[in-house]
């Protein structure tokens, strides 16, 4: 199993959900705002309120978790819906998932996804 991670512009989220939902059998998704800044702030940082003297750029997260076989077209998926081709489309990173339970059932490993 895979955990994939994608940190994505919040106005791409909803391309890349439809395009998610088409492939079928996905599990599910979980979505979270998030804010964080990256290597070199961006150019209209100058000027930010003093509240926010780093310049966070908001962003959305999606966590899915999928079979081994079915990790490469999820990422290609989401690179190609979310991609603008400008600075800020984001990131996407694939880990290992070692074990699943299914709170509810007890249900565990690729059953539990």
């Amino acid at each position: 199993m895979k955990e994939i991670k994608a940190i994505i512009q919040p106005f791409m989220l909803e391309p890349v959900i439809d395009a998610l939902r088409e492939l079928g059998g996905l599990p599910g998704v979980t979505v979270s705002e998030v804010q964080g800044f990256a290597k070199h702030r961006p150019p209209d940082a100058e000027g930010r309120p003093p509240e926010d003297p780093i310049g966070y750029a908001k962003k959305v997260k999606l966590e899915i978790v999928v079979a081994d076989e079915d990790a490469e077209r999820v990422v290609e998926v989401i690179a190609a819906k979310a991609h603008t081709g400008r600075a800020g489309d984001g990131k996407i990173f694939v880990l290992p998932v070692d074990e699943v339970v299914r709170i509810r059932t007890g249900e565990r490993g690729p059953e539990a996804i």
